[in-house]
């Protein structure tokens, strides 16, 4: 059974996408499509408020790509010194919190140790850090997208924690989403199962998606990495078939294990 992950390829350096390696150990033939593009923005101010650590409480990362601003930041030798003979170890004496591990491994590979990365998602995020953290000390330094939710601003607010936000990438459709989810579609069919990995791949690929299932569309599982992604598919009228316990691929590829089950599930003919 065939099975569209709607992400960007995992850096190729690293071996094959974790998503698609797990789902095939469940029989699935999974193809990705990369839906999003991004424009890194403020890297100079970024390294400006990393420069500083002793104004800050601590670090939040909550995306992947807030890492890659920082890991272009660190490509200036300069810039890579400074942050390998003072400030990584200055930033090591204060918590970094994250969620997820994709984000975690990336935390890791600028030197620094990563906490809460179990928690999934920001609203448990934010529970975690509340429980760590003293209120109305100084703030913690948020790198973020354009798009983030207010989830965790506004809970951490709630409790006198103070988060310093800044935006450092913009998020656009790719350039090739149209004509690359057209060729899937003449070429492979209509899958057993579509994941979504973020809200703004819901935006930018249901209109495609529908126009190219057809009436087929109330046959394919839909799937969702996480809660955030799921309540965007919701809240465009997507049945969510399953959505990941945590955002890994075993969880995801168990969930669609689960969702494609015959009990669960009439496929098209």
């Amino acid at each position: 059974m065939k099975v569209l992950l709607l992400k960007d390829p995992k850096d190729k350096e690293s071996g094959p996408d974790p998503y698609v390696k797990e789902l095939g150990l469940y029989g699935f033939e999974a193809t990705l499509i990369p839906v999003l593009s991004f424009e890194f923005v403020s890297l100079e101010a970024l390294f400006e408020k990393l420069s500083h650590p002793e104004h800050y409480r601590g670090l939040v990362f909550t995306s992947p790509r807030a890492l890659e601003a920082i890991k272009i930041c660190l490509k200036q030798n300069s810039k890579s010194e400074a942050w390998s003979k003072t400030l990584k170890q200055q930033w090591n004496t204060k918590p970094t919190y994250v969620v997820g591990k994709a984000t975690a491994s990336l935390v890791e590979e600028i030197g620094l140790s990563p906490q809460g990365e179990k928690s999934g998602n920001a609203e448990k995020l934010a529970d975690y850090i509340c429980s760590s953290e003293k209120p109305h000390s100084s703030s913690l330094l948020f790198p973020c997208g354009a798009l983030k939710r207010e989830v965790l601003p506004t809970a951490l607010k709630e409790k006198g924690i103070a988060l310093e936000s800044l935006t450092v990438y913009q998020t656009a459709q790719h350039e090739h989403l149209q004509q690359a989810l057209s060729s899937y579609f003449s070429q492979q069919g209509i899958p057993a199962s579509i994941v979504f990995f973020s809200p703004s791949g819901v935006k930018f690929c249901l209109q495609h998606i529908q126009k190219l299932s057809g009436d087929f569309a109330n046959h394919v599982k839909f799937a969702a990495i996480g809660p955030t992604t799921a309540e965007a598919m919701e809240a465009a009228g997507i049945p969510v078939s399953c959505t990941a316990e945590s955002p890994t691929p075993q969880d995801l590829a168990a969930g669609i294990q689960k969702a494609l089950s015959p009990q669960n599930c009439i496929l098209p003919e």
